[in-house]
């Protein structure tokens, strides 16, 4: 997925100042992708919210058993790469947001 949005944000950002792009059309497949984006972005803050949550739990058990020191560091571990690609995601749509109602904008006038 990082691959694609990075490969996608370059496409947005080359047609995006050519004079000879249909803005129009441009904007439709933006409107269209930033959908896909979205979905991935709820899906990927869902699966990070949960590790979170387990991680906290298990930072809880650490303090009844100490066996479960392994988890917590497993999830941390986890965790750590979860909030990366999120953050990635999150910051990709809203550039993607930004190129949107600026070609809107455009279209309009």
């Amino acid at each position: 997925m990082k691959k694609e949005m990075k490969q996608y944000l370059q496409f947005i950002e080359n047609n995006y100042n050519k004079p000879d792009t249909d803005k129009e059309k441009l904007a439709k497949e933006l409107y269209t992708r930033i959908g896909f984006y979205q979905h991935e972005r709820l899906v990927h803050l869902i699966v990070t919210m949960s590790f979170g949550v387990f991680f906290l739990l298990s930072i809880l058990l650490v303090q009844v058993n100490t066996s479960f020191l392994l988890l917590s560091a497993l999830f941390l571990i986890l965790l750590i790469p979860y909030i990366a690609h999120y953050y990635f995601l999150e910051n990709s749509v809203q550039k993607l947001y930004t190129y949107y109602y600026s070609l809107t904008e455009e279209v309009k006038d």
